[in-house]
């Protein structure tokens, strides 16, 4: 895993314990908090792109019919 062998992922993570082991829970969730605001903030935008395109008009917009309106002259 990533190089790293379990002896040297043990030792790694009980010197963080140490280094950060009162603040740990918060840090924790902290994190936790700021995952769900960025999945609901995800879930947002595919709601709202859902929703444009289930509400876009079927006939062809303005500047498409410029468009070909130009070509054929």
């Amino acid at each position: 895993m990533f190089g790293i062998n379990h002896w040297e992922l043990l030792i790694v993570l009980v010197i963080a314990l140490v280094l950060f082991g009162h603040r740990l829970p918060s840090m924790m969730r902290s994190l936790g908090k700021s995952v769900t605001e960025f999945k609901k903030g995800v879930q947002g935008v595919e709601e709202d792109v859902e929703t444009a395109m289930r509400d876009e008009p079927k006939s062809r917009s303005k500047s498409e019919e410029k468009a070909e309106s130009r070509s054929d002259d």
